[in-house]
This record gives C-alpha cells, sequence and structure tokens, in this order.
C-alpha cells in the first residue's frame, strides 16, 4: 500500500467515523428522573420560572415512550392567510416568510444534535377523506438522533424567540413520532459509499 492511499484511507475513514458519532441513533433510554431534569432546564431557560408551559406536558408525554434509539416526527402543517405576530413586531404579515424566518433557527438547531428534515411535500388535493378531517398544506418528516436529543434541542431553543415565527406562520399543525418498521432510505450505507466514490476519485486524479 502506497503512504498515499493510506493517508486516503486515515483521512476518509476518520470522517466517516465522526458521522457515525454524529449520527448515533442507538443510545440508552432516559430515566424518569433524567427528563425532569432536562424538563426543569427548558423551563428555566425560557425564564418562566416556577410557571408551568402546557408544552412541557407534550415533551413528557414525548420521552414517555423513549427506548434511546432514533425516530421521525411527522409534521401537518396548515398556514395562515397572513402571519400573526403578537402587537409591535417588526415582522411581516407574510407566512411563509415568517416560516423561513422559523426553519433559519430550527435546521442548524437540528443538525447540531443529529436531526435533519428527510422528507417536505405540499398537499396537492384530497383523496380518502373523512368529514371531521383536517386539511394540510405541507407534511414534513424529521429525522431526530432519539428523544433525548429533542429535549437538549428544546432547551437550546428555550428563550431564543424561535418559536414566535412558528405560531405566527401557523394556523393549526399536528405534530407526532414515529418509529420505523421498514425503512429503505440507508443513510450510513448512503454515506460510506460516496466517502468512499470521493477517496477513489481523489486516489485517481492525484
Amino acid at each position: 500500500m502506497t503512504t498515499g492511499l493510506f493517508i486516503l484511507i486515515a483521512v476518509f475513514g476518520a470522517l466517516y467515523a465522526i458521522f457515525l458519532v454524529w449520527y448515533g441513533g442507538k443510545g440508552k433510554p432516559m430515566s424518569p428522573e433524567e427528563v425532569e431534569d432536562r424538563l426543569a432546564d427548558m423551563l428555566a431557560r425560557a425564564g418562566k420560572g416556577a410557571e408551568v408551559s402546557p408544552i412541557l406536558d407534550n415533551f413528557r408525554e414525548l420521552a414517555r415512550n423513549d427506548d434511546g434509539r432514533e425516530y421521525h416526527m411527522v409534521n401537518l402543517m396548515r398556514f395562515r392567510d397572513k402571519a400573526l405576530y403578537p402587537p409591535g413586531s417588526p415582522s411581516d404579515d407574510d407566512a411563509m416568510a415568517a416560516n423561513a424566518r422559523y426553519n433559519r433557527v430550527i435546521v442548524p438547531a437540528l443538525l447540531k444534535h443529529g436531526g435533519f428534515p428527510v422528507y417536505l411535500g405540499a398537499v396537492q388535493g384530497r383523496f380518502i377523506h373523512p368529514d371531521a378531517a383536517d386539511d394540510w398544506d405541507q407534511i414534513g418528516i424529521v429525522r431526530y438522533r432519539s428523544r433525548r436529543d429533542m429535549l437538549k434541542m428544546a432547551a437550546d431553543l428555550a428563550g431564543s424567540g424561535a418559536d414566535i415565527h412558528k405560531w405566527a406562520a401557523l394556523e393549526k399543525t399536528h405534530v407526532f413520532p414515529v418509529k420505523p418498521l421498514v425503512n429503505l432510505v440507508f443513510v450510513r450505507v448512503s454515506v460510506a459509499v460516496v466517502l468512499g466514490l470521493m477517496a477513489a476519485l481523489m486516489y485517481v486524479l492525484f
């Protein structure tokens, strides 16, 4: 093995190892005590003191089924005709612009904690639609490394004001976690193949 090939294998092997650590997805479940500690941290960072926030119950319910592993969050979204900001806000009333402001905050936070948007689609009419069912504008699916990472991210964002843009944009939303049963998106293998091809190309060219 030549020195150049050895260096390429070492460098790209290290890059793949870093990716695997970041991607994770196979951790340990949170204990009830850890969950409450993280919720308390979230509340403290939000600056609400002893006030009980309803969103904490949502996070507590999310953590109740924690198995320490990766999962996906399905987001059903219906946008307002005009963004609804609190009085005195400098932002305009463009709902999609408000949503874009929220995404500019949430996407870096997701990546920091091993998550990323998997799918975003616009609803195109109805098919099987019960009378009482809601109508939605968009459907988004987000991959999370674990419920622990979800709570860490929420604590990071608490008090940032990012949620103002989200609720200004959305008229209604339905969000729920799902566990992969059949998943044909082989992220770990795909990244390994891409890095391998890049290493081979660099070896041939240089």
